[in-house]
């Protein structure tokens, strides 16, 4: 998945997101905007996944929803 594309369209896959990672705050989501490393360092904040972990879940996420 081209995180480009994400972040350009940020503010409409962010609902669908939260819906994934319910831990992440409302000041998170805003702080993240779209950027993959921020989100990785979120989720591994909030979950305590590694960054593999974190990395490997966002991967599946937008493959799941964004991949035509």
């Amino acid at each position: 998945m081209n995180w480009d594309v994400i972040k350009g369209k940020w503010s409409q896959i962010k609902g669908d997101a939260r819906s994934e990672w319910g831990h992440l705050t409302d000041n998170d989501w805003e702080e993240i905007k779209g950027d993959k490393d921020k989100l990785l360092g979120k989720l591994q904040e909030s979950y305590g996944w590694t960054r593999e972990e974190a990395e490997r879940r966002t991967n599946d996420w937008a493959n799941r929803h964004y991949v035509s």
